[in-house]
């Protein structure tokens, strides 16, 4: 799976588009009125819910965005950052920011847009927040218990409730519009009229009703990752796959030959992958085929990529996952790890009269007995036990 973003992208072009999306996000902000501190505020008091109808619909498209890109593979998952929670600096942090909210009339966000387009109050704002960011960083020490207090993980909402995400998805959506149609009820009945803005009714209500529609889609879109792995789970949808196969042998003569165009992915637990490492062979679990370190190997063209595992069944999966996700070149281990340290590693030349052709295989066979553990034992002093894990893109606002 390609990330969105591509590694071609240096870190000073992405300075450059982070300005560009920052200026587009201001120039939102201002167009939506959110540079006055009487949009914020009425959010509060009841008479001017824009807030709340802008930023759930942000929420909500960037929810379908991320659920349509991790459906068609084009959005790694595995690396969006969430942010930790921690419970109680998040409760007392939450009430401190909402009064903040209410005293100053904006956000960090729109307390930034209308700073930058002249207004007093607002710049008078940014400048108690960075005297807030550095009181709070000098007297860290003596909030660091609260703070770290309830930590809970990397918390997905959907994921506590134990639903799947479509259900959430429609969840949230189905809860947006309701809230749309109780705060316009509000709205109305503290202004003494309806908004102009949200006139004529009608129209809306097919809005509502298209968002609607999409919610309901969210049950046909699961998570690509969260599809393929029900999908490999099932035996019979597995085993009926092609796969292209490697033998015991062709792969211990492209070790030994220190063949180039062969990469190892050895799907067993870390304990057996230490306890024996081929060369060319990183430690990987099903997930990191998912992942944009997986695309960078997995794309490689002119490449054989042989899963291994102690059996074909393990290295089947991998293999159809891959499949599905468009790599090619992906082979499996006839008969897996344990065919090969009974054939090759732990080689016996059989008893009794041999064929020519039988004579020319055992003879390699005794020779790689030999030659495979040394360079078992040599990878394993240069480099140690190659385990590939995906990093998180750490982010968020």
């Amino acid at each position: 799976m390609a990330p969105l973003v591509p590694d071609l992208i240096g870190n000073e072009l992405n300075f450059i588009v982070a300005l560009l999306i920052g200026i587009g996000f201001g120039f939102i902000l201002e167009q939506a009125g959110f540079s006055t501190s009487k949009k914020l505020v009425g959010l509060f008091y009841g008479y001017d819910f824009t807030v709340l109808r802008v930023f759930f619909t942000a929420g909500i498209t960037a929810m379908f965005g991320v659920i349509l890109l991790g459906h068609f593979g084009l959005l790694d998952l595995n690396i969006i950052y969430i942010n930790p929670t921690y419970l109680w600096s998040a409760i007392v942090g939450g009430l401190i920011m909402g009064l903040g909210f209410v005293v100053g009339g904006f956000c960090p966000g729109t307390g930034v847009c209308a700073a930058a387009i002249g207004k007093i109050d607002a710049i008078i704002f940014v400048l108690g927040s960075v005297i807030g960011v550095f009181v709070f960083a000098e007297a860290y020490p003596a909030f660091e218990g609260l703070y770290k207090a309830a930590f809970m993980g990397n918390v997905r909402v959907f994921d506590s409730l134990g639903m799947p995400q479509g259900l959430f998805a429609f969840l949230l959506v189905f809860m947006a519009v309701a809230a749309f149609i109780v705060t316009t009820m509000i709205e109305n009945k503290v202004n003494g009229k309806q908004n102009p803005d949200l006139q004529p009714n009608k129209k809306y209500l097919v809005l509502a009703g298209i968002v609607v529609i999409i919610g309901v889609t969210a049950f046909a879109l699961p998570e690509k990752q969260a599809s393929l792995m029900n999908e490999v789970n099932d035996a019979s949808i597995v085993s009926k796959a092609e796969y292209k196969l490697i033998t015991s042998d062709e792969l211990a003569y492209r070790l030994m030959d220190d063949d180039n165009d062969i990469l190892i992915f050895d799907l067993r637990n870390k304990e057996s992958f230490k306890e024996l490492a081929l060369p060319k062979s990183s430690n990987v679990a099903l997930e990191f085929i998912f992942g944009k370190d997986a695309h960078k190997k997995l794309s490689l063209k002119n490449t054989k990529k042989v899963y291994i595992s102690d059996s074909e069944n393990d290295e089947k999966r991998a293999a159809y996952i891959s499949s599905k996700l468009g790599y090619d070149d992906i082979y499996i281990l006839k008969g897996g790890l344990d065919e090969f340290k009974s054939t090759i590693l732990n080689f016996k030349m059989p008893g009794g009269e041999i064929s020519r052709n039988d004579a020319d295989t055992y003879r390699f066979r005794t020779k790689a007995s030999t030659v495979l553990p040394v360079l078992i034992q040599n990878a394993k002093k240069q480099s140690g036990t190659e385990t590939t894990k995906t990093k998180r893109v750490v982010g968020g606002c």
